[in-house]
């Protein structure tokens, strides 16, 4: 049984489409100073932009992270992608906590989703 006090990890839920996701792959260097704070700022940062939908995180013990992010329209991303404090934390990204990354941004033309049910009866889609 977990002692977890977090609230339980559940993907992004599907949205009707159009929207576009943002997948970002990386593998960072031994030194992370600072990332921690600058990924917290990031994620703060993001939620204030219109059209942002959310997020999912991933990282593989071997050390390869993935990155998602949901957005409802191209002007969405357009604002974060040319966001001062973002760019700035690309550049510090680049010269300090990234081995190699890459950067895939697709539009979205189906999703759906699946919960199974608490009681163990039917499940939603």
């Amino acid at each position: 049984m977990s002692t977890h006090s977090e609230a339980p990890v559940t993907p992004v839920e599907a949205y009707e489409p159009p929207y576009y996701v943002v997948v970002f792959t990386s593998v960072r260097t031994q030194d992370q100073s600072g990332y921690s704070e600058t990924a917290a700022r990031m994620e703060e940062l993001v939620k204030d932009v219109p059209g942002f939908l959310g997020m999912d995180h991933a990282q593989a013990p071997g050390g390869l992270g993935i990155t998602v992010g949901y957005f409802r329209d191209a002007d969405a991303l357009t604002e974060w992608r040319t966001n001062a404090e973002h760019r700035a934390a690309q550049k510090r990204g680049q010269a300090e906590w990234y081995q190699r990354y890459t950067l895939h941004v697709a539009k979205v033309e189906r999703s759906h989703g699946f919960t199974r049910a608490q009681d163990g009866g039917s499940a939603t889609t």
